[in-house]
């Protein structure tokens, strides 16, 4: 017995070496397959229950909505970085003069001037100052550039093989998803029953509270952009929109364009930005968020805040929806071990639920 479980677990491992590399686009798959459910099985059901005609037109579906965004967005920044290592060369060649206003700031004004005249005033000052941030060892813009473009081809396979998993994963989901029902059962019991319900559930209420609340965000933000009078608000926003995803990440942006707009001495504008900024910030982040995510998975707002920049910091940008997902595993721990009669009684009363509802 204990060789045969011994086998088992190094073909596990076995297996988990090969297809590591795959792991997280895998793990995307799984997130959008959980969140999107509900609507594939409307697709089918429309589609008389055919499985293949209704997870091709599903991945179809939710390739456009994530890709073609995403895409525009890659080709409008690649031109607007371009745009920038010419003038980055320019400007190193014959050294970048430092702007009017900067010596007039309050307090650092001065100092700022002279660290200025000293290193980005100079010829080949720039490249000197990348180097300080850590940047120097690209070696040149033009490197700087086709390492980002590697960096997004890398990503565009990603995404690829998560679109691939992902239509494999409608084709074939009830019946895996009658099998890891059967596994969980075996394994897990009494805690499967109640695992079946609160994981894709909080998957779903992560993905409404983070995605489309980000996106909420953007076009606010956006409509801000556009009445200061900034250049691409469209791309400012859909930039902000992204960012927004991840809590207080939107600050990032419209900070940067207040900024920029008060030191071409629009202040009035600036103003508008950080202000309508910050109140959608307040708004999402400190409200609408933990109402769609707290309510749907029973978490208090320090674990869904720890477990979604906890998620970021492990295991990159899916452990946005893993990570409070893993919350949601632990508090129910949590509470069984406080009130185990009444976790059993909850088990209980909700059951399994249907295949379909995942």
């Amino acid at each position: 017995m204990i060789i045969n479980e011994v086998i088992a677990l190094a073909i596990l491992a076995a297996s988990a070496l090969v297809v590591r590399g795959f792991l997280l686009p895998m793990a995307w798959a799984a997130v959008l397959a959980i969140a999107t459910w509900p609507t594939y099985v409307r697709i089918r059901s429309a589609l008389g229950g055919n499985d293949l005609w209704a997870a091709a037109v599903s991945t179809v579906g939710v390739a456009c909505l994530i890709g073609l965004p995403l895409i525009w967005l890659a080709v409008v920044l690649g031109s607007e970085l371009q745009a920038a290592a010419r003038f980055l060369s320019e400007v190193n060649t014959t050294g970048w003069v430092a702007p009017p206003w900067l010596g007039s700031l309050p307090v650092v004004g001065y100092w700022l001037l002279m660290q200025w005249n000293e290193t980005l005033a100079k010829p080949n000052g720039v490249a000197t100052f990348m180097h300080v941030l850590a940047l120097g060892k690209i070696g040149s813009f033009s490197v700087l550039l086709r390492h980002a473009g590697f960096q997004l081809m890398h990503r565009l396979v990603g995404f690829g093989f998560s679109v691939l998993t992902l239509f494999f994963l409608y084709k074939d989901g009830s019946r895996l998803t009658a099998q890891i029902h059967a596994l969980g059962s075996r394994w897990l019991e009494p805690r499967w029953q109640s695992y079946a319900i609160s994981v894709p559930s909080g998957v779903r209420a992560t993905v409404n509270g983070l995605v489309f609340v980000g996106i909420g965000e953007g076009v606010l933000i956006g409509v801000a952009y556009a009445l200061a009078g900034t250049d691409s608000p469209a791309l400012l926003g859909a930039v902000t929109a992204v960012l927004a995803i991840i809590p207080f990440g939107a600050p990032l942006v419209f900070g940067a364009v207040s900024l920029f707009l008060a030191a071409e001495g629009r202040i009035e504008s600036a103003i508008l930005v950080l202000s309508v900024g910050l109140l959608v910030l307040a708004v999402a982040d400190h409200f609408v968020r933990p109402i769609l995510i707290g309510n749907a998975t029973r978490l208090p707002f320090l674990a869904v805040l720890f477990g979604i920049l906890g998620g970021i910091e492990t295991i990159g940008l899916v452990g946005l929806f893993l990570g409070p997902v893993l919350m949601i595993l632990f508090m129910m721990l949590w509470r069984e071990a406080v009130q185990p009669e009444v976790h059993a009684s909850q088990i209980t009363e909700h059951g399994l639920p249907g295949h379909d509802a995942h």
